[in-house]
């Protein structure tokens, strides 16, 4: 079944054409890692998704319905780009965070339920953050709060788990654990993950197809596909290619 269909996408800020007509879909139990230069339009394609920026033209389909009309967004989990690091005094432990991702979709009066503290508790063990899970966020390191924050958007057991450079800010160790974790819950779980990262040359580490977006759709396939791509060779040259796909180095 596809998750997301979308069909000649296009987005574009005043007169400029941000991402043109780009058209793709993602099934279930993928794990697509969307790359491209900086300013391809990859965070924008994203919110496109989601129906942060408006379209110019074409369509996007979640779960069987035209986004206008979706509106089951628990089936989603989302980590944007640039989230904000906590301070020493930020006066919320680790589970208090988890627990925001189930409190935003229940209605007034929000409580955590007892069945939500089995959610959070689940969550905590996936993720090996049990034993933190008193700690104040703004005591653990960069890599921990990442790793909370992906909890977070996770709780829920969202159907498809949207990260954008979700781990920009880190160090090569701790993106390479964070990296493990996602194979991992894609490969156990059969949770489809859509990864937007500048980590190009590691990608086919851990993805099953790739989208290479330059504001227009330069490849979307398997990485078998990508090794054989004529459009490819031209665009990164033979060796290039061959690297990033990780199946001849």
């Amino acid at each position: 079944m596809n998750i997301i269909t979308a069909d000649e996408v296009c987005v574009r800020y005043n007169s400029s054409e941000v991402v043109s007509d780009v058209s793709f879909n993602i099934a279930a139990g993928d794990y697509l890692g969307v790359v491209g230069p900086n300013g391809s339009g990859k965070t924008t394609l994203i919110k496109a998704m989601f129906g942060l920026v408006g379209l110019a033209k074409g369509t996007v389909t979640l779960f069987g319905k035209n986004l206008p009309e979706f509106r089951e967004w628990h089936r989603i989990g989302y980590l944007p780009q640039n989230l904000f690091s906590f301070s020493l005094q930020f006066p919320a432990t680790v589970k208090e965070i988890i627990g925001l991702g189930l409190l935003a979709r229940k209605k007034f009066p929000r409580r955590i339920t007892a069945d939500d503290d089995a959610a959070i508790n689940k969550v905590l063990d996936l993720l090996e953050l049990s034993k933190i899970k008193n700690n104040l966020i703004g005591e653990l390191s960069g890599g921990q709060q990442q790793r909370v924050l992906l909890a977070r958007a996770m709780v829920g057991e969202p159907e498809v788990l949207i990260l954008d450079e979700p781990t920009s800010a880190l160090d090569p160790e701790v993106r390479e654990k964070f990296s493990e974790v996602l194979k991992e819950l894609n490969k156990k779980s059969g949770l489809t993950v859509v990864l937007v990262t500048h980590d190009i040359m590691n990608i086919g580490k851990y993805a099953s197809k790739l989208l290479y977006l330059d504001r227009r759709l330069i490849f979307y396939g398997g990485f078998d596909d990508f090794c054989s791509s004529t459009e490819v060779t031209n665009y990164f040259g033979e060796f290039a290619q061959h690297v990033i796909c990780h199946r001849h180095i």
